[in-house]
């Protein structure tokens, strides 16, 4: 049974128990990260939790742990896990409280840690790709807050589930900004597209590693807004994340991407991101 942490306690999964008046249950109050193992190796551990403390501030929620607590946390987890590689969530809510929108005077924050088997994605999806749909982004003006409160994202995403996709990719007046649950690159003419951070989309993780993977090995790189007409005549789209990686998608909305199937600059990156995980990740404790 595999061991989570709750406020204090190391405990089985299935004894873990939080209060029905829990912010988090009753509002969607609070944050959380997925940060993937490799070899029982946290990736960028330092960037996810900077980005779990940017969360926190953004909804004015105060960090109950310091980076050092946090990293003792999460490597007991790790250690008491089956798994070599996996993805730890960590979660903290405002905790519970009697049911009014407004902050409670007395603050008691809930903290959970878990960890769940992580699998590299199928090398059928990796030499095939994925197909798409694309949706306007309904979703809230604070989508660099990595919030619980995920409701239009899981209905965004369904959109994808329902015509037999892997993502949904999402368009904002006229531009994109992200995947449901990913970011979004665009190559056209040999050349990486990259919306850049804002209010609008996530910071991501695996975002910045795959702009660093593609400067280190002389890709060209443009971070501008990139408009939906761009979006569509790609060459080649990615969606990228914690656990996906990167994917080529290949078809979008029905039509195909390019040519149909991952592209050249795709295959560089991906084979690119394979070495940087295998030697840089597994050769040190958290890279």
């Amino acid at each position: 049974m595999p061991l989570v942490y709750l406020n204090g306690d190391y405990l089985p999964l299935e004894e873990a128990r939080v209060s029905v008046l829990d912010r988090g249950f009753v509002f969607g109050d609070g944050v959380y990260e997925v940060i993937p193992v490799y070899d029982r190796r946290p990736f960028r551990l330092a960037e996810h939790l900077a980005r779990l403390q940017a969360s926190l501030e953004g909804i004015r929620l105060a960090n109950p742990h310091t980076r050092a607590e946090w990293e003792g946390r999460i490597l007991r987890i790790v250690e008491a896990a089956e798994w070599e590689d996996m993805g730890v969530y960590l979660q903290v809510t405002r905790g519970p409280a009697p049911r009014d929108h407004a902050f409670p005077k007395q603050l008691r924050q809930t903290v959970f840690i878990m960890a769940s088997p992580l699998t590299a994605p199928p090398r059928a999806l990796v030499e095939e790709g994925v197909c798409a749909v694309t949706a306007a982004d309904n979703r809230w003006l604070r989508c660099d807050i990595k919030a619980i409160a995920l409701l239009p994202n899981v209905l965004l995403r369904q959109l994808a589930a329902d015509a037999g996709c892997a993502e949904t990719i999402l368009i904002r007046d006229g531009y994109l900004t992200e995947g449901a649950a990913s970011n979004i690159f665009a190559v056209k003419d040999g050349v990486v597209l990259a919306p850049p951070k804002s209010n609008l989309m996530l910071p991501g993780i695996t975002y910045d590693v795959v702009l660093e993977i593609a400067r280190g090995q002389g890709i060209p790189v443009e971070v501008r807004p990139v408009a939906e007409a761009e979006v569509r005549a790609a060459d080649e789209l990615w969606l990228t994340s914690s656990t996906k990686e990167v994917m080529a998608v290949t078809r979008l909305d029905g039509r195909p991407v390019g040519e149909g199937r991952p592209g050249p600059v795709f295959r560089a990156m991906h084979a690119a991101y394979q070495v940087f995980k295998h030697t840089v990740m597994r050769g040190k404790a958290q890279a």
